[in-house]
């Protein structure tokens, strides 16, 4: 269905999810942004999918909040926000057991902004930008952003980003390190990162890097090394490890099972 609010297709055990209003740069609604969290996590659930790619379609990636919703005023704008569970919000991205990849392909502004910073790994086409624009709007740094951006960039370059709420281009974005780099056909440029490690990678490896990545900001240096030996010991007994070496033996990729 062309005319719905988020695309899901998937190529070669990635799943290709497109914010799909180009019409408003991709503005979320509250029933899009419900979409765009089932659509992560259908592709999470999918044993037939290692990693996802974001993108929107169009010009922009996501412009924020619909406009005509915020007009509407502080009711229609709780839809945001009431009865809300974790797995659901713009960051649920970060929940998710297989990686998420953003390709940003133009405008990411409020809460696309942080959509586009809540991915693993972020890809910008040259036409990107990124715009926290709450200060502008008298609102707040939504969505546990201000949590999340000074982990990306440092805590003095997030706080004069947020405060000002000003944009920033992709070059400036890959400087200070929002983005992995700069591309001028970032979709391709995402899927083949994204088609490399679905095929060469291990489903077991990338949920449980991604778990040890969002347990490091809570966890002691020691507490870390504690569990990643743990996990290490764990990993020595799965089968992945024995595939992936006779793999290298006969010259051909791993067939790690899902």
């Amino acid at each position: 269905m062309t005319d719905a609010p988020v695309l899901y297709e998937v190529r070669d055990r990635v799943a290709l999810i497109t914010l799909n209003r180009p019409d408003r740069l991709n503005a979320i609604t509250a029933d899009m942004g419900t979409a765009y969290a089932d659509a992560l996590h259908r592709a999470d659930d999918d044993p037939g999918v290692r990693v996802a790619v974001v993108t929107g379609a169009g010009r922009g990636f996501c412009s924020g909040a619909d406009l005509s919703v915020l007009a509407q005023g502080p009711e229609a704008l709780e839809s945001f926000t009431a009865d809300q569970p974790f797995e659901t919000l713009p960051t649920c991205a970060l929940t998710t057991r297989i990686p998420v990849v953003m390709a940003v392909n133009g405008p990411a502004a409020g809460l696309g902004f942080v959509m586009a910073i809540s991915g693993d790994v972020c890809f910008a086409s040259p036409q990107a930008r990124f715009i926290s624009a709450f200060s502008r709007l008298g609102l707040v740094a939504e969505y546990a952003v201000a949590w999340l951006l000074p982990r990306q960039i440092g805590r003095q370059r997030a706080a004069e980003i947020l405060l000002s709420g000003r944009s920033v281009d992709a070059n400036e974005a890959l400087r200070v390190g929002l983005v992995h780099s700069v591309t001028d056909d970032v979709v391709q440029t995402a899927l083949d990162w994204a088609t490399d490690v679905a095929a060469n990678c291990s489903p077991r490896s990338l949920a449980t890097m991604k778990r040890q990545l969002d347990d490091a900001d809570r966890l002691s240096l020691r507490d870390s090394m504690a569990e990643s030996l743990t996990l290490m010991a764990a990993s020595f007994r799965q089968p992945d490890l024995a595939e992936a070496l006779v793999a290298k033996s006969e010259k051909r990729p791993p067939r790690f099972s899902d």
